[in-house]
């Protein structure tokens, strides 16, 4: 890895001849480092806040691979940033975030201003919520000032929409001193297409592997040792600099690697290292459609593993929606009945080495319930994200399809799951805006993109109008309405979130990580029994008729979505979910 001097620009060029950095209309010569085989460095400092850009060859000036602000976006001059402004006092001693409450967030359509200066305004909200930690969208700077920011060009910097890297900064120290840990999507596995200037740079990519988005991010191929540095490089500025507490590592199954030592080992070694240079835990969270327990394994444990502290869990979504809408298109193929649902709260993989209907192939392995290199805190499990809201053709939410009781009754289960639970934004109050796909690309770009989005759900078969991802309308109504958590119905389900939240926090048998600890009964075809210790779960999808229970002695009732009536005790689950405590024996 390479941590730059402070003020000196340098970079990596090993196929140009001659380096400038341009300050204005000044050309500084760079020489090569006889240390650093490939690398160039400008031997005099830059003043703090100059804007300066790199010519390869006498070429056009390009921003800094490196670049911590693009203040006029990815094709402008990149800012040399004050090293002064990492140096803040702080009193953060990190946190264990595996089991936590998670919760994610865009940071544009977090709040009207969409900015993180407007987003620490409404962090008192998540406290009072009851969550642990904030999962942040990726941040890296992209074209335009629309986006969800999976298409980032400029891995260092913070996008000037956002605020730039002083307002994260300030976010990130506003959640630490209520007590909440910071999370940040990266992505490694490809770079957007507008603004991306790494190849003039260096072998970047290769034509190695194919990957969706073209040449892949050359992680095996000559040159990927500099390329790997980078993207470690990255990975500790966000942990160690920033002090955030953990990363959500995007699509990982993409991530082309024929090394002996695959990228994500090797970034998970980096990180124990940060971790005890910092003296705080440091988290990695992968998202895999693999399906391979190794991912979560610790390193030199099992034959592939990746040392992963969690991975997000798409099945026990997958078996959680399709469960309470009846969707079974599209990859929901495998999904729907109970049955389904009880598997994948009982091992985290629906497929797991059996046939998956939607890849046409025997998909993924088994957990191992008894495993002694990971528990069920390992397994992210969650009712909404950005992807399974946004990627639906007009971003409606799960609210606007099932009955809130049916909402209440997959929040219970999740919530007080053996997994470590993760809330998408606006989920606790069932919010009425949708969250749709939004971009702000250029005129080449821009319409292959409005295009493309009204090819492929006029595939699936969808009538509806599909929101323009490039109309600045389409952000605009995914922006969350905060005044609606007073209406009645909105601040019903706002309070059986917190007290979903409270349970979990309370109950020791919740925070139970160990898989065998949970059993998982089918009462019939519209209900479960979760059976955590003495913590009793009863869900159920039927709007029509009570169901009857026999869940033991009961010491108390917990929660119920429906008020019981007088003296009423477990004995019927009018709709929803009730939480019981037993009596101990």
């Amino acid at each position: 890895m390479h941590q730059r001097t402070p003020l000196q620009p340098d970079v990596w060029a090993p196929n140009v001849r001659h380096v400038d950095v341009v300050v204005d209309d000044e050309r500084l010569a760079m020489t090569r480092d006889n240390t650093r085989p490939g690398w160039w460095v400008l031997r005099d400092e830059l003043e703090p806040g100059t804007r300066y850009s790199f010519s390869l060859d006498g070429a056009e000036p390009l921003p800094d691979p490196r670049s911590q602000f693009q203040p006029e976006g990815p094709h402008g001059p990149s800012v040399m940033v004050n090293p002064v402004l990492f140096d803040r006092p702080h009193a953060w001693a990190g946190r264990d975030l595996r089991g936590a409450v998670l919760y994610e967030m865009h940071v544009a359509t977090f709040t009207h201003d969409g900015t993180f200066d407007s987003a620490i305004e409404r962090l008192d909200h998540l406290v009072a919520l009851g969550v642990d930690a904030v999962e942040v969208m990726p941040v890296a700077d992209f074209a335009g000032t629309r986006g969800w920011g999976y298409d980032g060009v400029g891995l260092f910097a913070v996008h000037r929409a956002y605020g730039g890297p002083s307002a994260f900064l300030r976010f990130i120290d506003a959640a630490h001193d209520r007590g909440l840990g910071v999370i940040l999507d990266v992505v490694h596995n490809h770079l957007g297409p507008e603004g991306n200037y790494l190849a003039h740079f260096g072998p970047y990519f290769t034509d190695t592997h194919e990957t969706p988005w073209g040449p892949a991010v050359n992680l095996d191929a000559p040159g990927s040792e500099e390329v790997r540095a980078f993207l470690l490089d990255s990975a500790r500025q966000w942990l160690v600099d920033y002090r955030l507490d953990g990363l959500r590592l995007d699509a990982v199954h993409a991530l082309a690697d024929d090394s002996d030592t695959h990228f994500l080992a090797e970034l998970s070694q980096s990180v124990a290292q940060w971790e005890t240079e910092v003296g705080r835990p440091l988290m990695l969270i992968a998202e895999s459609d693999l399906n391979q327990p190794s991912m979560v394994s610790p390193l030199g444990s099992v034959p592939g593993a990746k040392g992963m502290g969690a991975q997000w869990a798409d099945d026990i979504h997958h078996a959680l929606h399709s469960f309470f809408t009846n969707e079974t298109q599209g990859y929901y193929v495998d999904f729907g009945p109970v049955e389904v649902l009880q598997k994948a709260l009982d091992g985290v993989f629906v497929h797991d080495g059996s046939p998956s209907t939607f890849r046409g192939t025997p998909w993924g392995e088994q957990v191992d319930q008894d495993s002694r290199h990971y528990d069920a805190h390992s397994f992210v499990a969650f009712l909404q994200d950005h992807d399974q809201v946004g990627n639906r053709a007009t971003g409606d939410r799960i609210n606007d399809t099932i009955a809130p009781s049916q909402q209440a009754a997959a929040a219970a289960l999740y919530l007080l799951s053996p997994y470590t639970p993760m809330i998408f934004m606006g989920e606790e109050w069932a919010a009425s805006t949708p969250f749709t796909f939004f971009s702000d690309l250029g005129p080449e770009l821009g319409p292959l993109i409005t295009s493309g989005r009204k090819r492929e759900f006029s595939r699936m078969g969808w009538d509806h109008q599909i929101p323009d991802p490039q109309a600045t309308s389409t952000m605009r109504d995914s922006v969350l309405r905060w005044d609606e958590r007073k209406e009645p119905n909105h601040a019903r389900m706002l309070d059986w979130y917190r007290q979903l939240i409270q349970i979990r926090h309370e109950q020791p048998d919740i925070m139970n990580p160990a898989l065998v600890q949970t059993t998982i009964d089918v009462k019939d075809d519209d209900t479960i029994v979760m059976r955590r210790g003495r913590v009793v779960v009863a869900a159920t999808r039927a709007t029509d008729r009570s169901i009857e229970l026999d869940l033991g002695p009961v010491e108390r009732v917990l929660a119920s979505w429906d008020p019981l009536a007088e003296g009423a005790g477990a004995e019927f689950l009018p709709s929803g979910a009730l939480i019981a405590l037993l009596k101990s024996e």
